[in-house]
């Protein structure tokens, strides 16, 4: 119904939508895990892990900023939603393989690992547009979002360990995750009090990265 009425209404174009404060927000993400991308392929993962930690703290805030505005049409509220799915895909799934891939010196092995992230992450974004929540404060399976914030923490790790051994760590972790992503398990949604935890969490570990030598 909502579908067709768009489609039926000409004083809606696709730029239109750019005038909303949260699509700008979740844009923002999208620069911020671009940037991830470009510097994971660049090598240099300390930046990279700050550049996504960055886009974790956009995709809380665009629906925190949402629930507080008034007057978002049922078309604002669809295509915010549609366009933060989209955007989690390279957040949350190309990210993190991107960063993988270069970590392991795109040695082949890495390959089915990396595949298996994308392909799960785009299963379990499908799902939740289809299901959602089990209720407004349980997911299904761990959040992709969880994912770039264990990595960024566990990377803190990478001088305990060899390249070759803090590789292999890295790629059992995320495949780990993964799992978890999927799992019918019930998780508990963070409540926007948990968005200063984060915010506190992202510039420790930005400025912890960003003097790291």
């Amino acid at each position: 119904m909502l579908r067709k009425k768009v489609k039926n209404s000409s004083e809606y174009t696709m730029l239109y939508f750019l005038k909303d404060l949260p699509n700008i927000c979740s844009l923002t993400g999208l620069l911020s895990s671009l940037m991830g991308i470009y510097l994971s392929i660049m090598g240099k993962y300390n930046y990279a892990l700050i550049a996504v930690l960055w886009s974790v703290i956009f995709d809380w805030a665009d629906g925190i900023i949402a629930r507080s505005l008034k007057g978002r049409t049922d078309y604002h509220r669809t295509i915010g939603v549609q366009l933060d799915s989209l955007i989690d895909i390279v957040s949350f799934g190309i990210f993190p393989a991107i960063f993988l891939l270069s970590y392991g010196k795109y040695n082949t092995i890495f390959l089915p690992g990396v595949f298996l992230m994308v392909a799960g992450a785009a299963i379990r974004l499908s799902y939740f547009n289809v299901f959602g929540m089990i209720d407004k404060d349980t997911y299904r399976g761990l959040a992709l979002d969880n994912n770039v914030i264990i990595l960024s923490f566990v990377f803190i790790f990478e001088r305990l360990f060899s390249y070759q051994v803090f590789s292999i760590i890295i790629y059992v972790v995320m495949l780990l995750l993964l799992v978890l992503n999927l799992a019918p398990i019930r998780t508990h949604k963070f409540g926007a009090k948990w968005f200063y935890i984060l915010i506190v969490y992202t510039v420790l570990i930005s400025i912890y990265y960003a003097n790291l030598h």
